[in-house]
């Protein structure tokens, strides 16, 4: 057991000969426990040198060590599930050296990533996939008669999502043979790990009673009547002790629930179950955080890391806190939950990466969180308010995508009273791709009915949010992950008239239509050429009055947005420019038409154009072009500013 994080990289000259799986196998399994010992301490001091996933880590070392020993990889597939417990993983394949780099700009992932290290057999950042995509790999394996193996690694939080449930209903249906292991962390499937559990458990595993199993349903299947009582009886043996029952009636061979941190049996029993033909699940009990007394009394606040410094900087404040953005939500919802008891908060598992933790305690029975869900989540709120509540969807801009027709059709389509908050809108920094909220503004843009707000600081963030809540019919606001820029909430709650949009600054020549976060960037640019800022907040309805006047005014139109550019808030300038038949140059900048990979929010700005600099830049190429194609066929024109 570990109490501090060790600040210099600790000894371990077991896991040092571990370069690869294949020198794993080179082990004694007695050896397995001191290697899992120097992997967690190595990995608690690589973590505490980058920041990163962290409790999830912990809880799956001897997990990790056990699959990569039995299994024969990457030939073998493993494929992990949600990618937060990976890291012992990317250690034991060759990446332990550079585990420093996690997260970091060109370094590693802090998820699996097919194009980082063949043993990454799927790219993962969202949750419930792992048996999908490993019933994939195992049903195609099976088209070529591999006698390979395909096991899928998922948490009892992740087994939550209907997306696990259709996948183990099709891999029984199929009959493919393919592994499940259940990693059970919170014990919210059952916490029926007794003596008894755990001594049926090494029976349900062991090959004596598999060979008798199935000899039997050999026999007593030619005589119906005696094979449905042996069945049953079983069944009801199985009841008694695990949870099992279910499992089995999904079609899954059922073995477990056992001691996750016990190596030895664990590849004692993942051994024996990779001999069963057909589909099959190992439940496992597993600790987060794991072997670190802090995670494992908190698990919660240790599900992530920030670096460790050795000699913190003090930090002098010099102006007013900056306040994170979801925390902003979190007052502005608790404020109003206060005064209206129709408000009704609904979040898919993200509590605490919401900022609902208050809202929850002060208010629970105004408060649903429905579990890894988001498809449910949307449709429930539809259904809260079919009975004249007012719910209020809590919701990262990428989990959002996964609920995508049941926004369409169960809210908008019936033009339902749903408030969306959208959080993680736009570049997200060290999670890189899988949870960047790049293109909410493109797909919630072309369904009827949606308004859309894009605050550009904090302030105006809680004042679009009760705007928004105030709208009859379905209003999403998109704000992004960290803090915002120090600006002064006012606690008053203002309606803002949706699809109106301001002036910020008075300029020529150029006219900045903001939509977003970038405000600041726009400004700085715009002081420096002498152009006009516009702050649009409102995305749908667009301000069609105001941005007619600056086409008026301006020589030149630019949109500034941080989403897609395809369909985003300038396509929609745009759209409205040309079907009022006005000829005029629009710039629209936002993200480009390629993955972000992970890094620091600033650095992935700047790779996209989107910092001073790069808006400076392009404002002023594009600027120019035109200004030389003029020249060419009107001399004249080349003056415009």
């Amino acid at each position: 057991m570990f109490d501090q994080i060790p600040l210099k990289r600790p000894d371990t000259p077991l896991l040092d000969t571990i370069n690869d799986p294949a020198d794993l196998k080179k082990l004694e399994v007695e050896q397995l426990e001191v290697l899992a010992r120097e992997l967690r301490e190595y990995l608690l001091y690589s973590v505490g040198q980058t920041g990163g996933h962290f409790g999830a880590g912990l809880g799956v070392v001897e997990l990790t060590i056990a699959l990569h020993y039995v299994l024969n990889t990457p030939d073998d597939r493993l494929v992990w599930d949600v990618g937060h417990q990976t890291y012992p993983h990317k250690i034991l394949t060759g990446r332990r050296e550079e585990l420093t780099t996690m997260r970091h700009k060109n370094g590693l992932a802090g998820f699996p990533k097919r194009s980082e290290s063949p043993y990454d057999t799927f790219g993962v950042g969202h949750s419930s996939t792992s048996i999908s995509a490993a019933l994939g790999m195992a049903i195609g394996k099976a088209q070529v008669d591999s006698q390979n193996h395909s096991v899928a690694v998922i948490g009892d939080g992740a087994m939550t999502a209907g997306m696990a449930f259709e996948a183990l209903n099709h891999a029984a249906h199929v009959d493919t043979n393919m592994m499940v292991i259940l990693n059970d962390n919170n014990m919210s499937i059952s916490p029926n790990v007794g003596g008894l559990a755990t001594y049926f458990s090494k029976i349900w595993a062991s090959k004596t009673y598999t060979a008798l199993r199935e000899g039997s349903k050999r026999v007593l299947t030619k005589i119906p009547q005696a094979w449905e009582l042996a069945r049953k009886t079983e069944e009801h043996m199985k009841g008694m002790v695990s949870p099992g029952t279910l499992f089995e009636e999904l079609g899954f061979y059922y073995v477990g629930p056992i001691d996750g941190h016990d190596i030895e049996r664990l590849v004692h029993d993942i051994g024996n179950m990779l001999e069963i033909k057909g589909p099959k699940l190992l439940h496992i009990i597993t600790r987060k955080g794991k072997g670190y007394t802090p995670a494992e009394d908190d698990p919660v606040g240790y599900h992530a890391l920030n670096k460790i410094e050795p000699n913190p900087k003090v930090q002098v404040a010099t102006g007013p806190k900056k306040k994170k953005y979801q925390d902003v939500f979190g007052d502005w919802l608790c404020d109003v939950a206060q005064g209206d008891p129709h408000l009704i908060g609904i979040t898919p598992a993200m509590c605490e990466g919401s900022g609902m933790v208050e809202f929850a305690e002060r208010f629970p029975e105004q408060y649903h969180d429905v579990a890894i869900a988001e498809q449910h989540a949307v449709t429930l709120a539809a259904g809260l308010a079919c009975e004249e509540f007012k719910p209020v969807v809590a919701i990262y801009s990428t989990f959002l995508q996964r609920a995508y027709d049941q926004l369409v059709h169960d809210v908008a389509l019936q033009d339902l009273n749903v408030t969306f908050a959208i959080d993680r809108a736009g570049v997200v920094g060290e999670d890189g791709p899988t949870h960047a909220g790049s293109f909410d503004i493109s797909y919630l843009r072309c369904i009827p009915n949606m308004v859309i707000a894009s605050p550009s600081d904090e302030n105006e963030c809680r004042q679009l949010l009760f705007s928004a809540y105030h709208h009859q019919g379905p209003a999403a606001v998109r704000y992004p992950r960290g803090t915002g820029t120090g600006q002064t909430i006012i606690a008053e709650n203002l309606q803002y008239p949706v699809g109106k949009g301001k002036v910020i600054r008075e300029g020529q020549g150029v006219c900045i239509l903001n939509f977003g976060v970038l405000l600041p960037e726009a400004l700085k640019v715009a002081e420096q050429y002498n152009y006009t800022v516009c702050d649009m907040r409102w995305v749908k309805p667009l301000d069609a009055e105001l941005i007619l006047e600056m086409a008026e005014k301006h020589a030149h139109i630019v949109t500034l947005e941080e989403n897609a550019i395809a369909g985003g808030a300038g396509s929609g300038v745009i759209e409205l420019l040309m079907t009022q038949g006005i000829a005029l140059p629009v710039l629209p900048i936002g993200l480009p038409d390629s993955y972000l990979d992970h890094g620091k929010r600033e650095e992935l700005l700047a790779d996209a154009g989107l910092d001073v600099s790069g808006i400076e830049s392009n404002i002023q190429g594009w600027v120019q072009k035109i200004r030389m194609r003029l020249a060419t066929t009107q001399p004249s024109a080349a003056n415009l500013n």
